[in-house]
C-alpha cells in the first residue's frame, strides 16, 4: 500500500460507517455519523502540528505550555465537504475556511471547476482538504493542485470512503500528501461511483435526494 495512506482503525469508526451505508439512515443520522468520523480523522491528521512553548500563569505558579504555531486552512470541496467542516473548526477554532467547488462531467468523469476563491495573499502553513468520497480522485487532485499553486507547504486530504483507483491517483500525483481515510472500498463501477459505497454523500447529508 502507499506510505501516505492512513486508514482509520477504530471500532467507533466502523459503527459510524454502518450508519452511512444504510440506505434507511435519515439525513440527520447521516450527518451525525460524518461528524463523528471527521472528529476521529481530525485527531489523527493534526497530531503533529507545530507548537511553540509559551508561559502560562496557573492558579499555583507559572509554567510553559504548547501553543499551535501555524496558520491552518480548512478547504471543503463543495458541496459534500461542507458536512466535514464543523469538527475541524471545533478543534481548530482559529482556522481559516476556504471553499473549492467542482462538479463531475458525467461523460469524461473529470472535474469541472465552478467555484475557486482562494485568496491572493500569503498561503496558510497547513491545509486540510475535505471530501467524504475519494472516487476517481479527480476533484481531490484538482483541489490539491490549487493549494500547491497557492503555495501551501503542507496539505492533507481527509475523506470517509475511498476507492483504490482514487487512492492510487492521488498517491501518484501527490506523493507528499497524507490521505486520512476511514475505509477503502472495493472498486469504482462503470459510472465512477464507489462500490459498495454509500450513495451520493452530498445528497444524503443535505437531504437533496428528497427534491
Amino acid at each position: 500500500m502507499y506510505p501516505t495512506l492512513h486508514l482509520l482503525k477504530h471500532s467507533l469508526a466502523e459503527n459510524a460507517i454502518r450508519v452511512l451505508r444504510d440506505k434507511d439512515s435519515s439525513p440527520e443520522q447521516f450527518r451525525g455519523a460524518i461528524l463523528r468520523l471527521t472528529t476521529l480523522l481530525t485527531l489523527d491528521a493534526t497530531r503533529e502540528l507545530p507548537l511553540k512553548q509559551v508561559e502560562v500563569q496557573t492558579p499555583i505558579q507559572a509554567t510553559f505550555c504548547g501553543q499551535l504555531n501555524c496558520r491552518v486552512g480548512i478547504v471543503p470541496i463543495l458541496r459534500a465537504g461542507l458536512s466535514m467542516v464543523d469538527p475541524l473548526l471545533t478543534m481548530l477554532p482559529e482556522a481559516e475556511v476556504w471553499h473549492l467547488g467542482y462538479y463531475r462531467d458525467e461523460e469524461t468523469l473529470k472535474p469541472v471547476t465552478y467555484y475557486d476563491k482562494l485568496p491572493p495573499n500569503a498561503p496558510v502553513d497547513v491545509a486540510y482538504v475535505l471530501d467524504p468520497m475519494l472516487a476517481t480522485g479527480g476533484s481531490a487532485c484538482a483541489a490539491l493542485e490549487n493549494l500547491k499553486k497557492w503555495g501551501v507547504p503542507e496539505v492533507h486530504f481527509l475523506g470517509i470512503l475511498a476507492a483504490p483507483e482514487g487512492i492510487e491517483k492521488v498517491a501518484t500525483a501527490f506523493p507528499d500528501v497524507p490521505m486520512h481515510i476511514c475505509a477503502m472500498d472495493e472498486k469504482l463501477n462503470d459510472q465512477g461511483y464507489i462500490v459498495p459505497g454509500l450513495g451520493d454523500a452530498g445528497d444524503r447529508a443535505f437531504n437533496a435526494a428528497a427534491v
